[in-house]
């Protein structure tokens, strides 16, 4: 039966028209946006998935920027460390030439003294950001630092939770250290006795290097685990979400030939009717 005022025709073209013009609609915006999933009303599964992704590869550029100032804040201290053992090394020169009887002492003590202070400049100096781990100024308790250093899920669902590497303070005022050096005085026993005590000294400085070159070293290697675990989760993300260019091309113009079709199909389907007027010629 031939209808005027129902078109079946017409109306399936419309709906396959309409259907493809959506089609090509979103088609489009996966190409414009580079994204196949930009929102969870396109797959609102893998867009929680990368949602959460997307979160913890931002938490790891925070991580990332937190373990290059702890880095610098330990490297400066390092550098601080590198002062101190060359000033030792002129300390103990300066000690070797007290076991001379014809040496002027008072002139050896003063060099000393002053060495001595120009330690514990180098150990006020060698902060960075306000943070120096040289020196423990806090009520006597060994301050350190934490520095936040990964991001860590239980679960796929659970909450994120941030790792940290403590670095111990190190303190190396003189005083601290706990040496008073004796005065030279031309004997050659109080020379040695001066040699010992900036051994002493020494010996701090250089368990101090150790363990802070440690920490270095651990804080090197997490930026690098970072970076790559960063970089890894935005390649994962890209998986989830982003457009397959070829295909949406492929896909793009096989829409707009449909939509031709579709749309001439449409016109055809509309004049039909007009069939029914040779009818009544």
């Amino acid at each position: 039966m031939t209808s005027i005022l129902t078109n079946n025709s017409a109306m399936v073209a419309l709906q396959s028209l309409q259907s493809i013009n959506a089609n090509l609609s979103k088609t489009q915006d996966m190409i414009s946006t580079g994204k196949e999933i930009g929102s969870a009303k396109d797959n609102g599964a893998v867009w929680s998935i990368s949602t959460k992704m997307e979160s913890d590869a931002n938490m790891f550029n925070a991580i990332s920027k937190e373990l290059g100032v702890g880095k610098a804040t330990v490297d400066v201290a390092l550098a601080g460390v590198d002062q101190l053992t060359g000033t030792l090394d002129e300390m103990e020169a300066l000690a070797v030439a007290g076991k001379s009887e014809g040496a002027d002492f008072a002139k050896l003590n003063e060099q000393i003294t002053a060495l001595k202070d120009k330690m514990d400049a180098v150990v006020d100096g060698a902060q960075f950001n306000g943070i120096n781990v040289l020196k423990d100024t806090v009520d006597g308790t060994n301050a350190g630092i934490n520095i936040a250093s990964s991001v860590s899920r239980a679960s796929p669902g659970a909450q994120s939770g941030v790792d940290t590497i403590e670095v111990d303070a190190q303190d190396l005022t003189t005083d601290v250290v706990g040496v008073t050096l004796t005065a030279l005085d031309g004997t050659s026993a109080v020379a040695d006795t001066v040699i010992d005590e900036i051994q002493t000294m020494r010996d701090a400085v250089l368990t101090a290097g150790s363990s802070l070159g440690a920490k270095s070293s651990q804080v090197g290697d997490q930026m690098e685990f970072v970076g790559a675990m960063r970089d890894a989760l935005k390649s994962g993300i890209g998986v989830l979400t982003d457009t397959n260019m070829e295909e949406a091309s492929a896909k793009l113009q096989a829409l707009q030939v449909q939509q031709q079709l579709a749309t001439q199909s449409l016109s055809i389907a509309n004049q039909a009717p007009q069939n029914i007027l040779s009818l009544f010629r």
